[in-house]
């Protein structure tokens, strides 16, 4: 299938009619939903509001009836003012490459931990994604966006992705995660 300036301009036509994506493909033939959504999205169609339901339309009809019924002298009456749209908290993206903000638990690891993982790392075996294997320790260290970025390599504990110190860092007790919370 091909996108004809003639099936173009009947996507355009039914878009602006405010027929479904569903309802274009299936009026075009031969294409699916997702190519009629690719299609909008690639020529910049605006987003159409939501439709309004019947009763939405009848609850708008009804007070103009009984404004043309009231005298002239009354005020018309006033439409409700639209509510503020809550949109949800979101965790913020940091692009690759840039520093990642203080993380919380690295202040409830203790400082043995810190200082057996800042010796193994002097010892690690600095490899590469590709060379990575069951028994190789798969803790990334550095900035992946960088050339400078490795994974330790040392010999894994048995059952888990990482060496011994790593472990130990990655792995907290239950009770050390609970006392947190509070």
């Amino acid at each position: 299938m091909s996108w004809t300036d003639e099936r173009v301009e009947l996507l355009k036509k039914m878009w602006g009619e405010g027929q479904s994506a569903s309802q274009i493909a299936k009026e075009l033939g031969g294409v699916t939903r997702n190519a009629v959504i690719g299609k909008v999205h690639r020529l910049g169609l605006s987003n159409r509001a939501t439709t309004t339901t019947k009763s939405d339309a009848k609850a708008k009809a009804a007070p103009k009836q009984e404004a043309k019924a009231a005298p002239k002298t009354a005020a018309p009456p006033k439409e409700p003012e639209p509510k503020p749209v809550v949109t949800p908290a979101r965790r913020q993206i940091i692009p690759a490459g840039q520093p990642l903000p203080p993380q919380p638990s690295a202040n409830e690891i203790s400082p043995e931990a810190l200082a057996k993982v800042s010796e193994v790392e002097k010892k690690a075996k600095k490899i590469s994604l590709l060379e990575l294997t069951e028994r190789t320790c798969k803790w990334p260290i550095g900035d992946p966006a960088t050339d400078e970025f490795w994974f330790c390599g040392l010999p894994t504990q048995a059952g888990k992705p990482y060496c011994e110190a790593h472990v130990g860092v990655a792995f907290q007790p239950m009770s050390t995660r609970r006392d947190r919370r509070r």
